[in-house]
């Protein structure tokens, strides 16, 4: 069992013959996973990278079988995209594309709670189920296997805490970047229950930051209903008030919505909380240590 993606994945590449999305394809293919083609309008029936180019998204899905959508398309199209992958009967969508208006993501997110396609992104790294399959753009050899989830708002701290828990002596079992837009289809919340569902995932690393309210819902569900140790990491402990910082969504707006605040919130609900992300593996270390001793037919 894995979370979102597998070895039997069937991945397709929407915007596939421009510059992001060869550049990212060929990662993925060189890595192991199951490309099985693309969409890029107006070039259907063409090869690229050894696999055939579609038209339309319900064209690749017809003749491919595929249930994974990776989105590379400009902002201006990326909604039309989703919806389109959406439309075509596909699964899970991962979209990459950052800078799409709130409006269009707006729509986005009402289209899509009529469907069963799960939206991961936009404005995310992607997903990635460690020596499995890696659909997005993050550096694959830092992911090394194991069974600690990773649920990150940023790219760049999903990359440190694999590295930070693969020192540690432990690796991942899935990573997952949701993205830090104000708008994303999948929230913190549902990505920690997906990986306390895992029967891959012993323990949970949880990175958030500053503005919103998504690590307070997913810190109160893991104290109701957490069945696995969580260790949480909230990015933008110096931020001033009102100023962005890097992502369209991490602005604070409130007192709760300050690093301190969601820190205070993640230990009152019993996550184990690291104050730098040089102390995530540590912290995961410690606490699976822990655990092991407590119940070591389990480890």
């Amino acid at each position: 069992m894995s979370v979102l993606v597998n070895k039997q994945s069937k991945i397709i590449v929407q915007g596939f013959t421009g510059t992001e999305g060869t550049f990212h394809a060929t990662q993925m293919i060189e890595y192991g996973t199951q490309v099985v083609g693309g969409v890029t309008p107006g070039k259907g029936g063409q090869q690229h990278l050894d696999r055939p180019v579609f038209n339309t998204v319900a064209d690749a899905v017809k003749q491919t079988g595929a249930d994974v959508s990776i989105i590379f398309v400009p902002p201006a199209f990326a909604s039309d995209a989703i919806i389109e992958a959406a439309e075509a009967g596909i699964g899970l969508i991962i979209c990459i594309t950052e800078g799409i208006p709130v409006q269009d993501m707006i729509k986005v997110k009402h289209y899509l709670t009529g469907t069963s396609s799960r939206l991961i992104g936009p404005n995310c790294p992607g997903v990635i189920t460690a020596d499995e399959c890696k659909v997005g753009i993050m550096p694959g050899f830092i992911f090394k296997k194991g069974r600690i989830g990773i649920v990150s708002k940023s790219g760049t701290l999903t990359y440190e805490a694999a590295d930070q828990v693969a020192k540690a002596g432990l690796g991942i079992s899935t990573a997952i970047g949701i993205g830090g837009d104000p708008i994303i289809g999948t929230t913190t919340k549902e990505a920690v229950e997906l990986f306390m569902n895992d029967d891959d995932t012993d323990a949970i690393v949880m990175i958030g930051e500053i503005g919103g309210s998504m690590e307070a819902e997913a810190a109160r569900w893991v104290k109701e209903n957490g069945t696995k140790p969580v260790v949480g990491f909230i990015a933008g402990q110096t931020a001033p008030p009102g100023r962005r910082m890097g992502h369209a969504g991490a602005i604070v707006g409130g007192a709760d919505d300050t690093a301190a605040a969601k820190m205070k919130i993640l230990r009152e609900c019993g996550i184990s909380v690291a104050d730098s992300p040089a102390d995530i593996g540590k912290t995961m270390a410690e606490i699976i240590a822990m655990k092991a001793a407590k119940n070591p037919a389990k480890i």
